[in-house]
């Protein structure tokens, strides 16, 4: 029995992969660089391109037509749903958007006219989304800075950017903002150079495949590995722990824009060349940011997570926001925005703190100065960008109330300290560029960072699975986790080692964990409390910072106001030996101790030794010039010394002379130290009076500052009026120019034209004439303003003014043939001259010279007469030459010779025959009337009979053109 044959699997059809697709935007000047880059593009390349500008929504466009004139590349224009192939180009058509799908291209109509100047990137960043590293964006000559945005996005999902050179851009706005704002542009070339490099980069295998293969090389992973080990050694930032796919994506793209085929070819080059570190730097960091990503996110917050943290808000505390990974600031202010509109309705106007960190120092700082290029509008809408936005000459600027709600730092989130006590983070699309230890990590910062109550926002892309313990998820769609109480915070600590010997940062604390507790020092605590003596801790102004031990007899709180100065605290008689003490210190630069101090007021310890030992921070600025103090009260051994004193007094006896010298003693001591009280408290006075001077001082300079900044924002707007008249007296001049060149066009146009122009206007004066007008009206270049009644000219015609004051009245034309004196014929026409709006203004003289086209019309008439006259009776032969008896023309019935009218008529008669025919032909010149002469033989007339000539004048108004010569028989005569 035969088997079965096992069900035939269909085979899958394979799926050819997407094509590259190449979005060039261009607005002003821009078909000059269209036709420059596609007729330098080979015509199979595997990549579509697709055309973006900025076209009238009423105007046709020829873009299409005219580039397919330069190209074997069809040329489509988008209409609706257009699919996508490769070696094909694309346009956009008049009022629309054009955004990339996954199966081609959708073109809609224009809804929101303040979102018209913004195709460019609306394209760009569609493309951005659904091609990734076969994402390639160009942006050519323009106004304005449509295109910046797009190609950003472009350039941050692994495509590759390309910008004009401003030396070949007719408006170079657009590609100087595109190369600027964090040369976002990978290449500033000349369309015809861009063209050559989309060539090369068409057939690399990062471009041809969506998602490049990793490790193609066996010594790859060690080779990427030190790549990254280059760049921590140049920058400080260790990349060996993010997700090793979109680091080697962007490692990929540098190399093709370096044209290095290798891994290891690419490390030298990074080893040999810091520039190249600096740009792959950039590049690993870049980021995807907007005003308002994701709509539907920030009107969540705004309506259930900004509410809630406002009720749940204790006291007069601040709402405290920290966005880690903010680029160049655009989320930060979103939040700002989001958080002054929720507070409109809230009670008590509670202040608002918003920290944002990005580890880029440039993207910090672009941050902080808050200016955008104009298509930022797209994002923002007209009531935000009104009223938290300012217009300035190269974009908006983020208002001053909202910057100054914004602390922005560079921090690695990765390793530095985080910020403490939040209501919200938001960080998002950071996680995802992390390997899961590096969360772990990130999660457990932002976990110590927020309040029990706080928010944490994360991109649509990412998860707290690395930290799930410490977070619910509050909204799925949105990505918005809460803070989970645990049963203790995590410890964190800094590892001090990061804080020295790195060359790159100032400061990298790293983030470590600890134990819950730390039995040597606990140890250590309770030794020093018993054993140690007690004392503070204070800086150079006397300034208590921390207490050690019991220093109640020592120290106490004075009547009044509360205060933490050591010399305002100390006990009676302990405070004159304590400053003398600080100062000899502070003088030495070494420790001091002061034995036998009295502390009247202190039976427990009458005497003390005082110890001061000066503290510097070696890590502080002016560390040497403000250093720190530990002063120790010793009172340990007092006892006894006391003992041995009243011993030694017990034994001594003092005579009343010397105790009386004793009490004078006393006495000038104890008026020495009232008055050194007096000096004490007079000096604390002026202290008290500088200080207050210094605060004052203060004021007045921040008076000064802030009119300073009122200067500096009037120097602003009045530099911005400035270069707004420098562009109206531009755009006049540019006027003036392309009028005197039309001028100069239109004059050299009619003095080349060989016509009497007269141009008047309406009270018939002259306005403008041609040189051929000056010899046929007797015109002069000083008759120019004058009526053309005063001016006589030379043409026969009644009443010229009156004729042309009926063509305008009557707003018709006349025309009449005139003659000048010398009986020259002319062809006059004068018409009303109409504005564009049908007033009439003047009238046009125009003289046309006709008298030629008169006599030739005559001596057709003449030439008729005389032909007529030929052919009264029909000859045998019948012929026409010219004077010099060339013949013109031959007629008969027999032709003996096919080529007569190519020899002289002398050559058909016998030489003796020749002279006699030629005084006919003078004759009959000379009286204009007919004459005939007999001759032997004419070659053309068969036979060899003598024959009769007969000529005839053929004469005009220019005298005898031609002769007519009719043949006869002599026997006919």
């Amino acid at each position: 029995m035969p088997k079965k044959k096992p069900p035939a699997i269909p085979s899958s059809r394979a799926v050819p992969p997407p094509v590259p697709v190449v979005g060039i935007g261009a607005s002003a000047g821009g078909l000059e660089a269209f036709r420059e880059l596609v007729q330098a593009l080979p015509n199979d390349t595997g990549m579509a391109f697709v055309l973006v500008s900025h076209l009238s929504k009423t105007y046709k466009s020829m873009l299409g037509e005219l580039l397919s004139k330069v190209t074997k590349m069809p040329v489509v224009e988008v209409r609706g749903e257009t699919p996508v192939e490769a070696n094909h180009i694309y346009v956009i058509s008049p009022n629309v958007t054009l955004a990339m799908q996954d199966n081609g291209l959708s073109a809609k109509p224009i809804q929101d006219e303040d979102r018209h100047g913004k195709v460019i990137d609306t394209f760009f960043r569609s493309l951005a989304e659904h091609r990734k590293s076969q994402a390639i964006g160009v942006v050519l000559s323009g106004t304005g800075t449509d295109g910046t945005l797009g190609l950003a996005a472009i350039k941050a999902e692994g495509g590759i950017a390309f910008a004009q050179d401003q030396e070949s851009a007719k408006y170079p706005d657009m590609p100087r903002s595109a190369s600027a704002q964090f040369g976002s542009a990978d290449l500033v070339l000349p369309p015809a150079q861009i063209a050559k490099e989309l060539a090369r980069v068409a057939g690399h295998p990062y471009v041809q495949r969506a998602q490049p293969e990793e490790g193609s090389e066996p010594t790859a992973e060690s080779q990427f590995a030190g790549i990254f080990q280059c760049v921590k050694r140049f920058t400080g930032v260790d990349f060996s722990q993010y997700k090793p796919s979109t680091l080697r994506r962007r490692i990929l793209r540098r190399m093709v824009l370096n044209k290095i085929e290798t891994v290891g070819s690419y490390l030298k080059r990074l080893e040999n060349d810091p520039s190249e570190v600096d740009a792959l730097y950039r590049d690993l960091l870049i980021s995807v940011t907007s005003f308002f990503r994701d709509a539907e996110t920030f009107e969540y917050l705004k309506s259930d997570i900004i509410p809630d943290i406002l009720k749940r808000r204790h006291g007069d505390l601040p709402i405290r926001v920290w966005v880690p990974g903010c680029a160049t600031g655009e989320e930060a202010y979103s939040i700002v925005i989001l958080l002054l509109e929720s507070l409109q309705s809230a009670r008590g106007s509670p202040t608002v703190q918003i920290f944002a960190s990005d580890i880029s120092k440039q993207a910090i700082q672009f941050a902080r100065d808050g200016l955008y290029p104009e298509n930022v509008a797209a994002d923002i809408s007209p009531e935000r960008l009104r009223r938290f936005f300012v217009k300035v000459t190269d974009g908006y600027q983020v208002s001053k109330q909202v910057r100054d709600l914004c602390i922005f730092a560079v921090q690695d989130v990765t390793k530095d300290p985080p910020f403490s006590r939040m209501d919200l983070i938001t960080c998002r699309n950071l996680l995802i560029y992390l390997g899961v230890p590096l969360q772990k990590k990130v999660l457990a910062a932002f976990h110590y960072a927020l309040n029990p109550d706080g928010y944490l926002l994360l991109g649509t892309s990412e998860t707290v699975e690395a930290g799930s313990q410490s977070f619910r998820q509050i909204d799925k769609k949105q990505k918005i986790y809460a803070r989970v109480r645990t049963a203790a915070r995590a410890h964190l600590e800094f590892d001090l080692a990061d804080l020295v010997g790195d060359p790159v940062r100032e400061r990298r604390p790293r983030l470590i964990s600890k134990p819950d507790m730390d039995l040597g020092k606990e140890a250590d605590q309770i030794v020093l409390s018993r054993f140690s003596p007690p004392g503070v801790l204070i800086n150079s102004s006397f300034d208590i910072l921390q207490f050690r031990g019991r220093t109640g007899p020592f120290l106490e709180q004075p009547p009044g106001h509360a205060t933490l100065n050591l010399l305002k605290m100390a006990r009676e008689g302990l405070a004159l030996d304590l400053r003398a003490a600080i100062h000899q210190a502070k003088k030495l630069g070494a420790p001091i101790r002061k034995t036998g101090v009295r502390v009247p007021g202190n039976s427990s310890a009458p005497e003390v030794t005082l110890e001061v030992t000066p503290l510097i921070d070696k890590s502080a600025p002016n560390a040497a010039k403000d250093p720190y103090y530990l002063v120790l009260f010793d009172a340990a051994r007092q006892e006894t010394r006391e003992g041995a004193g009243r011993s030694v007094a017990g034994k001594a006896k003092i005579s009343s002379r010397a105790e009386r010298e004793l009490a004078t003693l006393r006495g000038e001591l104890a008026g020495t130290q009232n008055d050194l009280r007096s000096i004490i408290e007079e000096q604390e006075a002026t202290n008290e009076e500088l200080q207050s001077a210094n605060e004052e001082i203060l004021s007045s300079n921040e008076e000064l500052q802030s009119t300073n900044e009122e200067l500096e924002t009037a120097k602003e707007e009045l530099q911005a009026t400035n270069e707004e008249l420098i562009t109206v007296n531009e755009e006049a001049q540019n006027r003036v120019a392309e009028l005197a060149k039309a001028n100069s066009d239109l004059t050299n146009l009619i003095e080349s034209v060989d016509v009497v122009f007269v141009m008047l206007d309406s009270n018939l004066r002259i306005r403008r004439f041609t040189s051929a007008a000056q010899k046929v009206l007797n015109l002069i270049p000083t008759d120019v303003g004058r009526p053309i009644g005063d001016i006589k000219p030379n043409i026969q015609v009644a009443d010229l003014p009156k004729l042309i004051r009926d063509a305008i009245s009557g707003g018709h034309h006349y025309e009449q043939n005139v003659q000048d004196s010398a009986g020259r014929s002319y062809a006059m026409k004068i018409r009303p001259s109409q504005t564009p709006e049908g007033k009439v203004e003047g009238a046009i003289l125009a003289l046309t010279d006709i008298d030629t086209l008169l006599r030739s019309q005559q001596n057709r008439q003449s030439l008729e007469s005389s032909l007529r006259s030929l052919l009264r009776e029909p000859p045998d032969l019948l012929m026409a030459v010219s004077p010099e008896g060339q013949p013109l023309f031959v007629s008969g019935a027999v032709l003996a010779d096919a080529g007569a009218v190519e020899r002289s008529i002398f050559e058909y008669l016998t030489p003796q025959d020749r002279e006699p025919m030629r005084r006919c032909l003078r004759q009959v010149m000379q009286t204009r009337s007919p004459a005939q002469v007999e001759v032997r033989r004419f070659k053309l007339k068969q036979g060899k009979s003598p024959v009769v000539l007969v000529v005839e004048p053929i004469v005009t108004t220019e005298g005898v053109l031609a002769f007519g010569v009719r043949v006869r028989e002599a026997s006919s005569e």
